[in-house]
């Protein structure tokens, strides 16, 4: 099963990217983040996938394209009566729990936003803990906004005060990953200078002055099927592109 994660920067400005991804790569599942839409009729990208979204006008937002059927178990994080923010979708499909999220950026920090930010992360390590406990195998992909390591952006010094990287920020990740979680794509690549993300200022991309924020973490009976993970630049390089690339991973069928 081929399963991908992709924050694509508004659906209606890559509409067609996300069409040559899928017609290109064939993914199984494709995950993407950051809609910015509410009512974008994500169906008619293509008909070869069934797609689950929570959506949200002008920001946020996730979907889901699958080839197989989807079954939705809850499409808000739990723990945030008051909170509309679009950025959680936890689905069922071929007996694997998949969440789909958009993590809160954070900044300006400190302050509002970060606050948000660190009681969001907790909210999810609450949630994740809940599945851990009822042994749920469960894949959890998506935009994180979190810098794990110096070796995830290309200049630590530039990013220490940022939301993305303050230290609170990586320990409220690493409880993540202290649950039983592994990161997949380091389970293949341990390298520095892996990134996910190029910003479109300052010639970013041509200098691969990157950070590596998205994320795939599996629980343990998904991490013993990982076959492969990886980083697909290549939409990068597509003309209007996403400052976002996806993040690849291949399971083993059960």
């Amino acid at each position: 099963m081929k399963i991908g994660t992709w924050n694509v920067n508004s659906i209606k400005a890559r509409e067609e990217h996300v069409r040559r991804y899928l017609t290109d790569n064939a993914p199984d599942i494709l995950m993407v983040q950051e809609l910015k839409s509410l009512d974008f009729p994500l169906e008619k990208i293509s008909s070869d996938y069934e797609v689950m979204a929570v959506g949200q006008k002008t920001y946020n937002g996730v979907a889901i394209f699958s080839k197989s059927p989807l079954k939705k178990i809850m499409d808000a994080l739990p723990g945030g009566a008051q909170d509309d923010q679009a950025r959680y979708l936890e689905v069922e499909t071929n007996d694997i729990r998949l969440i789909n999220i958009y993590l809160p950026n954070g900044n300006p920090c400190p302050g509002p936003k970060y606050d948000y930010k660190l009681a969001w992360m907790k909210r999810l390590y609450d949630r994740l803990s809940e599945l851990r406990q009822d042994d749920i195998p469960f894949l959890i992909g998506g935009d994180f906004n979190v810098i794990p390591e110096e070796k995830d952006c290309y200049d630590p010094k530039v990013w220490q005060e940022d939301a993305l990287f303050r230290l609170e920020t990586r320990k409220a990740f690493r409880a993540l990953l202290n649950l039983g979680l592994t990161d997949a794509f380091r389970v293949h690549d341990t390298r520095a200078g892996q990134y996910s993300f190029w910003d479109y200022q300052a010639g970013a991309w041509p200098k691969n002055n990157g950070i590596r924020i998205d994320h795939v973490l599996l629980s343990p009976r998904i991490a013993d099927k990982l076959i492969a993970a990886n980083i697909n630049a290549t939409p990068r390089g597509w003309d209007k592109p996403s400052d976002h690339t996806p993040v690849e991973i291949e399971i083993a069928a059960a």
